[in-house]
């Protein structure tokens, strides 16, 4: 190829890798944005004697949400089995249900073991989703576990949402410790749609205020307030205090 046929191409290669840090460099302050930017304006109802309690949970990157096992509205049971799992004997009482991308969820148990191949293929538009759904007993409300109380008739449209995710072979496959598996789910992770905007997405779908594009743990946990810190114990009378 002539040295003046292949300026044109090296100038076409330069501006596309421009553009593509750019848009790397403007990701983050997109996600803010958006996520800051309200999808569902309703208020919640006022907690009433019947409400359900779900928590919204987080780690560094990544959301979930937790619900009940069961419920006068539903029991996940039959759907997501305890003798899908190492340990299934356990008296558990909820489960965490998030949703992702398969290879990074399957062959990424830590982050020493992201490959560059996985974060191509998620770049690329072709990771396939994956539910993770792993069952906890009597979760504790803290920063990263955040409860939220809503309806019964919010509850119900957010289980029809989180069903809707199953995968229609309904394959699942072992998950990282014992009380953890993954199931197939319809939908592909991209860039655009991450496992916290399907967080978002999901509740908001149920009428929990929240972010309109929610690609980060943090854009989805500032709508959700952290919960009130527990009161000191009252000094028994009589005691001596140190």
């Amino acid at each position: 190829m002539a040295p003046a046929t292949r300026r044109p191409l090296i100038r076409r290669a330069e501006r596309v890798l421009a553009l593509l840090a750019l848009a790397i460099a403007l990701y983050p302050l997109a996600g803010w944005i958006g996520s800051s930017l309200p999808a569902a304006r309703r208020a919640l109802p006022p907690a009433s004697a019947d409400a359900v309690e779900i928590m919204v949970e987080r780690n560094p990157i990544h959301t979930g949400i937790v619900v009940p096992l069961v419920s006068d509205d539903m029991d996940w049971r039959p759907v997501f089995p305890a003798s899908d799992l190492r340990d299934p004997d356990r008296p558990y009482t909820h489960l965490a249900i998030a949703w992702g991308e398969r290879r990074l969820f399957l062959e990424t148990p830590t982050w020493a073991d992201l490959r560059f191949a996985t974060v191509l293929n998620i770049v690329a538009g072709g990771g396939r989703g994956l539910l993770h759904v792993a069952h906890y007993v009597r979760p504790a409300p803290g920063e990263d576990m955040r409860p939220l109380r809503i309806t019964r008739a919010q509850y119900r449209i957010l289980v029809r949402h989180i069903l809707a995710m199953r995968g229609e072979g309904g394959r699942k496959y072992p998950g990282y410790g014992n009380d953890d598996a993954f199931y197939d789910a319809r939908g592909h992770y991209t860039l655009l749609r991450t496992c916290n905007t399907w967080t978002g997405k999901t509740l908001a779908a149920a009428g929990v205020p929240m972010g309109r594009w929610t690609p980060f743990a943090g854009g989805v946990m500032k709508w959700i307030d952290e919960p009130a810190p527990s009161p000191a114990p009252e000094p028994v009378a009589g005691s001596a205090v140190p």
